[in-house]
């Protein structure tokens, strides 16, 4: 089926009288703009699945030294300070 000239005629003519004189600038607009965005992030993926230019310079064969763990949160961790640090010994609490 093609659209003839007479078919877009009468698409404009119910636009009209459902959108109203008014709304149909904006729509436009509207739509105008979600073609660009359309347009720019497919631009945009199409760049991402290039592939990538490869590095001229030599990779360096440099060691990275290990990081320490993070500290869980709550965990118990012994002061040096603190009265029970031999393990093993537990003293019974005194009567008063």
């Amino acid at each position: 089926m093609r659209l003839e000239g007479w078919h877009i005629v009468i698409i404009v003519v119910l636009a009209i009288l459902l959108f109203g004189a008014p709304k149909l600038p904006g729509l436009a607009r509207s739509v105008g703009q979600s073609l660009r965005i359309f347009k720019s992030e497919v631009r945009q993926l199409k760049d991402e699945d290039a592939p990538a230019k490869p590095a001229t310079d030599p990779v360096t064969g440099a060691v990275i030294p290990p990081v320490p763990p993070a500290p869980v949160p709550g965990a118990y961790s012994p002061t040096p300070n603190h009265r029970d640090s031999s393990y093993g010994s537990y003293e019974a609490p005194k009567e008063p």
